[in-house]
Order: structure tokens, then C-alpha cells, then sequence
């Protein structure tokens, strides 16, 4: 039945800001409605980001409500670091893991790599990709120690 998310909305203070922000990530506007909404694909035709004008963007932060996370190419998400400080955007701490590089989170036959970053509003923004855990490795390390383990 369910193939996939096709929307995630979040709060912002300034909604122009926003949307030169979003498009600084390569994101492509699709429209905006009544002023107060914009939407942009995350993958044309496939999914969308709604972004909400509001007094209320200033929510306490919490991942459940707050939080996107975009997929992307391990071979990109090595350079997300420098990419996003390219841009004016800058990583940050995440998971007790510093903002250089990304790190790796392993459990269950898993494994995600990923980077974090906020946006203008402090809403939680993520690059992310799903890696071959063929061991089993449940720990987590930044993805440069990840890939000494796994040559």
C-alpha cells in the first residue's frame, strides 16, 4: 500500500528568507499559495517540502516535529560538509559527532550515513544515505573510520 513519503511540511518566521535558503540547496520551487506557503520538490513529481509561514516557527525543537532528512549518494554525502559551507550553510553536531564529517549509525543489518545541519529557523535538516552493513556492525563512527573497517 505505502511506497514512500510524498510530503513533510515545517514552521518558518520569514518565508522569502526560506525560500532563498531552500533553493540554495538545489531545491526546486514548485509553487507558493496565499503568500504564507511554498512548496518545493525534493524529487520532481515524486516528493515535496511545504514550508509555513508562522508566528509559531519557534517551537521547541523536537526530531518528531521538526526534523526532514533528504537522501542522497554516499559519494555526495562525503562531500556534504564542504558542499554545504560552500553554500553558506554550516554542519553541525549531531549524536555527540562533530560537524567535518559524516558519521556512520549501524543497528539491526543496517547501517545510515549522514550529516546534520538547521535551517534559518533551527528546524532540524538532514543528508542521509543507507550503506551495506554486511557484518553486522552495531556501533557508531564517523563514516572515514567506517570505510577502513569495511575495505
Amino acid at each position: 500500500m505505502i511506497e514512500g513519503l510524498y510530503e513533510a511540511h515545517l514552521p518558518v518566521s520569514n518565508l522569502k528568507k526560506s525560500i532563498e535558503f531552500y533553493e540554495g540547496l538545489g531545491l526546486e520551487l514548485s509553487h507558493i499559495h496565499e503568500d504564507r506557503l511554498a512548496f518545493f520538490w525534493i524529487k520532481k513529481d515524486h516528493s515535496w517540502l511545504g514550508l509555513w509561514e508562522s508566528d509559531k516557527a519557534e517551537l521547541e525543537y523536537h526530531p518528531s516535529i521538526r526534523h526532514v532528512a533528504f537522501q542522497v549518494s554516499l559519494e555526495n554525502l562525503k562531500h556534504a560538509s564542504g558542499w554545504l559551507k560552500e553554500r553558506g550553510y554550516q554542519p553541525r553536531e549531531a549524536f555527540g559527532f562533530g560537524p567535518h564529517e559524516p558519521f556512520v549509525m549501524a543497528h539491526d543489518g543496517m547501517a545510515h550515513a549522514k550529516i546534520h545541519f538547521n535551517d534559518l529557523d533551527g528546524n532540524s535538516l538532514e543528508l542521509i544515505t543507507k550503506i551495506a552493513n554486511p557484518n553486522n556492525v552495531t556501533a557508531r563512527m564517523y563514516l572515514s573510520e567506517w570505510e577502513k573497517i569495511h575495505a
